[in-house]
């Protein structure tokens, strides 16, 4: 619409599965409700299964509705609600009890003969309440041999969330223990009981602080009723809901919208991006956010560079910049200020790593060998050094037939996070390119090749397309499952397996193919080259991080004890007494080099700011993505400089 407000082109417009109420879909549904208006020959078709049909009749009056009944098979409902018997005073520390789950698998193994199939999923807020029940039901499981536990959840490997997707032998069942990743995002066939906790974990963005704050919540009865159906697309099942019908019908009728619930900022932006007059603060969403929010993001804008202080709604130079690029102000600026001072390869790399789950597995920080051995890839300048760090070294091992799986297992690197970053960025240079912001390859540099890779385009090409789709095939089969393995141990035999094959080249999977295909000699060299550099260029591109995450810093507490193991406290301006994330490669391997180090009189000549990614709020208030800065570097950023003794 920046380009043809009136989309002139198209004649129909179908915006589907409206329901998740996504900022971007609550912005698109309210300039396309205006667009309708001037254009009558438009045609806008709105589908969802779980719409919440007044608030969509009421914003477009007068619109016909159609309803089309779904087909689902019968789904028996049975309420099993826990009783509470917990103080106040013991709430906090209180953790979930799996007895209530084992006494429902014993029911179904009671009451459903073990010839019929029909696999279980259990829906928990978070992942400590999985783990927990998942110890439970796996010692249930041992002793009855009529279970296969298996977990479903964003911060497992991808090779352990693909297990649920496998069948499990004759006469066993599997129990799948998710978060309300598989209440829409996942489909797992041959489900045929819900057992539903009736909780979910949710993100809400606090005004002011910028806090992410992970919060347990009573689901909606959309999502009751989502969850639910699970229970009945292959055929008849059972729904077993932990609360009581009277709690069903005290929840709210729809989750809440992202609008109300997240950081308006990037909206913002691109609203004002778009050069049509928008203004956040008066565009009739079809549910408008509060006017604190709307200004807090303004505000954060302000702070960043992007909009003028003192002028209403209008993008600086950077801003003009920034917002030719799909992705969040922080990544955007660490893009544009690389290119300025000529480090664009490396971050890349950071604005990849920072843009997506964490690389490292949870027995990174499980197992002491694992942990042990992970320090040497670790950097006391912050954990996007230790990102250049390990994507330089995943980088070589690839490409030089190293033996990456058994290097990723025992650092406790999860490779697919690798494989994502280095997809990501390719798309960000992409849309550097298109941006205009960096030059594309011209003809004459794609031709200077070495005569390696003239065999690949002349012959070696065709058998990695050709291994690609031998790949691609394999991993298509389902597997079956072992009875004897759950969560715990299922990878143990793949992990044997993935690594007698590693030097087979025909047994190669989809993605080493992928990555042989997409990284010549040059881009190895150019990642070899780039991704190790002399201080100076270190600090410089310490600066060009930092740039990117300003305004989000920290000071440190002066009564900090700088060892290991210790709890390191940082103030905001607007959240005192957070905490460096405990994973952090600052806080696990290097807290003494944020201590401040003073001359005779007792002044710090070596002061550490620390900057971060992100805010998160869960048990505590933490920092992620730590990045350590010289003190003397803020200054950098500051358009004027106030000194008082005390921070504000």
């Amino acid at each position: 619409m920046e380009h043809d407000s009136l989309l002139q082109q198209y004649n129909v417009i179908i915006l589907d599965e409206i329901h998740e109420r996504h900022l971007s879909s609550d912005l698109l549904i309210g300039l396309l409700r205006d667009l309708i208006g001037k254009r009558e020959d438009l045609k806008l078709i709105l589908m969802s299964a779980t719409i919440n049909l007044e608030l969509f009749k009421g914003y477009f009056e007068g619109a016909p509705v159609i309803q089309v009944p779904g087909r689902l098979f019968p789904i028996q409902l049975r309420y099993h609600p826990i009783k509470q018997f917990i103080a106040e005073t013991e709430k906090k520390s209180h953790k979930i009890d799996p007895e209530p789950y084992v006494r429902i698998l014993e029911l179904i193994d009671k009451q459903i003969p073990s010839t019929e199939r029909g696999d279980a999923l259990i829906f928990l807020n978070g992942v400590a309440e999985i783990t927990t029940v998942a110890e439970a039901l796996k010692t249930y499981a041992e002793l009855t041999k009529a279970w296969i536990i298996l977990m479903l959840h964003s911060t497992l490997s991808v090779e352990e969330q693909d297990k649920v997707f496998d069948v499990a032998p004759a006469g066993v069942r599997k129990c799948i223990l998710s978060t309300n990743i598989a209440e829409t995002s996942v489909t797992i066939d041959g489900i045929r009981f819900v057992i539903d906790s009736g909780k979910v974990n949710l993100i809400k963005h606090e005004t002011g602080s910028g806090t992410q704050k992970l919060s347990e919540f009573w689901v909606s009865k959309a999502s009751a009723d989502q969850r639910k159906g699970r229970a009945g697309r292959t055929g008849p099942g059972i729904c077993y809901r932990l609360y009581s019908e009277e709690q069903y019908n005290k929840m709210d009728d729809f989750t809440t919208s992202e609008i109300n619930r997240v950081s308006l900022q990037e909206m913002a932006l691109r609203m004002i991006s778009l050069n049509l007059g928008l203004d956040p603060r008066t565009f009739p969403f079809i549910e408008r956010p509060e006017a604190e929010k709307l200004n807090d993001a303004l505000d954060i804008l302000k702070f960043q560079g992007v909009l003028y202080p003192d002028r209403d709604n209008q993008l600086t130079a950077l801003g003009n910049t920034i917002a030719k690029l799909p992705v969040d102000v922080p990544i955007a600026k660490m893009l544009v200020f690389g290119c300025v001072v000529n480090h664009v390869e490396v971050m890349l790399t950071v604005a990849a790593g920072l843009s997506v789950q964490s690389p490292f597995t949870n027995r990174s920080y499980r197992e002491l060998d694992v942990v042990q051995r992970r320090e040497r890839l670790t950097s006391s300048m912050g954990d996007p050094f230790t990102l250049i760090e390990i994507f330089r070294e995943w980088v070589i091992q690839k490409s030089t037939g190293g033996k990456v799986r058994r290097w990723a297992l025992e650092n406790g690197i999860d490779e697919h996070r690798m494989y994502e970053i280095s997809k990501l960025r390719a798309q960000y240079r992409q849309i550097l390119e298109d941006a205009g912001i960096i030059d594309k390859p011209d003809a004459h540099e794609l031709g200077q090749d070495d005569s390696r890779q003239r065999r690949i385009d002349q012959g070696d090409r065709k058998k990695l397309l050709d291994m690609k789709r031998d790949a691609r095939n394999m991993e298509k089969t389902r597997k079956v499952l072992r009875a004897d393995k759950h969560f715990d141990s299922i990878l143990n035999d793949k992990e044997e397996e993935d690594l007698e094959n590693e030097q087979d080249p025909l047994k190669a999977d989809v993605k080493t193919v992928e990555f042989l295909l997409s990284y010549k000699q040059r881009d190895v060299e150019l990642i070899r080259r780039t991704h190790r550099f002399r201080r100076k260029e270190a600090e410089l591109i310490r600066v060009v991080i930092a740039a990117g995450l300003y305004p989000q810093y920290t000071i440190l507490d002066p009564a900090n004890k700088y060892q290991h193991g210790q709890e390191l406290f940082v103030h905001t301006r607007m959240k005192p007494f957070s905490l460096i994330h405990p994973n952090s490669s600052i806080a696990q391997y290097h807290a003494e080099s944020l201590a401040a180090r003073c001359d005779s009189e007792g002044r710090s000549v070596s002061h550490q700011i620390p900057f971060y990614g992100l805010l998160l709020e869960t048990t505590k208030p933490y920092i992620c993505n730590v990045l350590p800065l010289p003190a003397l570097s803020l200054l950098l950023f500051a358009k004027k400089v106030c000194i008082l003794f005390f921070f504000s």
